[in-house]
């Protein structure tokens, strides 16, 4: 792993163009929220991507947070929430072994071609918040 330092509108432009030579970007919040912006065209879905928050990087807690913004107009709406938030894992980094089963698990979910309505086919069954974090629980249960 190797650490580049890189000025945000060249990072963005990297981000575009060869989104595969990141593996994890660190910023100040504003620079973060417009480029995990940007990042979730690339994910599909703002749910998808994992975001951890630290007023400081030696203090060893973090606020993990889900990039999908809030909704009113679903508000009222059951089982409309996402399941497929990225950042379980980021919850879970100390503990690796158990940040990588989740990260399996929602892969192999989604590998099995199972999708919320932010992301699914046109013609296919999306599935809600309950049925996607049963699928999720399950193949998580199995690893154990």
């Amino acid at each position: 792993m190797t650490l580049d330092h890189v000025l945000v509108d060249n990072c963005a432009m990297a981000l575009v163009h060869r989104p595969t030579q990141f593996d994890t970007i660190v910023t100040e919040n504003t620079f973060g929220d417009i480029l995990s912006d940007e990042a979730a065209i690339l994910a599909g879905s703002m749910g998808m991507l994992p975001s951890a928050s630290s007023a400081d990087p030696s203090v060893s807690t973090s606020r993990c947070t889900g990039r999908r913004r809030t909704s009113p107009g679903r508000a009222s709406q059951s089982d409309r929430g996402d399941p497929l938030v990225g950042d379980a894992p980021a919850v879970f980094a100390h503990m690796e072994k158990d940040a990588d089963r989740i990260d399996q698990a929602v892969l192999r979910v989604l590998d099995a071609g199972h999708r919320t309505a932010d992301i699914a086919a046109a013609g296919a069954r999306p599935r809600g918040t309950r049925e996607m974090g049963d699928l999720i629980v399950r193949e998580v249960e199995r690893q154990y």
